[in-house]
């Protein structure tokens, strides 16, 4: 692992503030319903967990882990599905779980994979958004905030399966 420290991008009292905002939104939009939060392992844990938190209609959870990172700092464009769903998903409303969207790749084969399964509605929601790394469309209905290109640890975000238990957003700077 090369040398590097951590910078501060996003306290921990500004996400907590966020993700309740966002708990508000999507309590709200399914109003009357019950929704199935599906979080994407294993960076999408701790944001999940605290965003159900927040969450006042109905919540059922599922776990799905794929990757397109290895311990790599930089998508490797190959989307490997390692755990699907336990359960199923047809004629739910279903809200996929992200901890980042970087290239969009992972969660543009993941809707497409669960469209196919027919839910009632499928929605993203991601804590952070790279848009600028785009390279295949996906539209995200709820998100957290904006980031520029950089590489982030904490709130679940990992280098090398390091850092997720940081309780803020932090940009890796290689020395």
């Amino acid at each position: 692992m090369e040398k590097h420290h951590i910078d501060l991008l996003i306290g921990e009292e500004v996400l907590d503030a966020r993700i309740r905002e966002l708990g508000e939104e999507i309590s709200r939009d399914y109003a009357g319903k019950t929704v199935c939060l599906i979080c994407i392992l294993k960076g999408s844990v701790y944001f999940t967990c605290e965003l159900a938190k927040r969450i006042t209609v109905p919540v059922v959870m599922d776990f799905m882990q794929c990757s397109s990172y290895g311990a790599a700092t930089k998508s490797s464009g190959v989307v490997k599905l390692s755990k699907d769903l336990d359960m199923a998903i047809t004629d739910r409303d279903v809200i996929l779980i992200e901890d980042i969207i970087d290239s969009g790749r992972t969660l543009s084969h993941l809707k497409d994979l669960l469209s196919q399964r027919r839910p009632a509605s499928l929605k993203i929601c991601t804590l952070l958004d790279k848009p600028e790394r785009r390279v295949t469309e996906v539209e995200v209905d709820y998100t957290g905030f904006q980031i520029e290109d950089k590489f982030v640890v904490g709130y679940g975000l990992d280098y090398d399966q390091l850092y997720r238990n940081l309780p803020y957003i932090g940009v890796v700077e290689f020395d």
